[in-house]
């Protein structure tokens, strides 16, 4: 991408919502995720018969058809390509979900990764906290 097209609170609710919607679509499964203002992280799990590159093209297409639609966006979304780390164990799993969470605090953005309001572990301890105010 390279400039903060997810710098906008708008943008970035919205590319959320675009991984809700192939989640309960079951295109992929979602692990864990963080929307920085200039890239996003992702933790997904393909299902047989799919590649990670079709999955990132929902994604990657889904976000650009709505932000053109419902905002009237024109400029260019995304750069081409993407980078892919294979994990293969937990011990992988766990440091990978570790490197996401810690992603906005190392940009100096929050210090927890529990108080940057576009990523999983934000909405996790906020749906926790909603379900415990019950």
């Amino acid at each position: 991408m390279g400039r903060a097209l997810f710098q906008s609170e708008r943008n970035a609710s919205l590319f959320i919502d675009v991984l809700r919607l192939y989640v309960a679509a079951r295109k992929f499964q979602l692990h864990d995720f963080v929307v920085m203002p200039d890239h996003v992280h992702l933790l997904i799990t393909v299902p047989g018969g799919m590649t990670i590159e079709k999955a990132i093209q929902f994604i990657k297409g889904g976000f650009s058809y709505r932000l053109r639609n419902e905002f009237a966006y024109s400029e260019e979304v995304w750069q081409r390509g993407f980078s892919e780390v294979r994990v293969d164990d937990r011990e992988s799993f766990l440091q990978h979900r570790e490197y996401i969470a810690q992603n906005p605090v190392k940009a100096g953005l929050v210090d927890s990764p529990e108080k940057f309001p576009y990523c999983f572990t934000y909405l996790a301890s906020a749906k926790a906290a909603g379900a415990k105010a019950r």
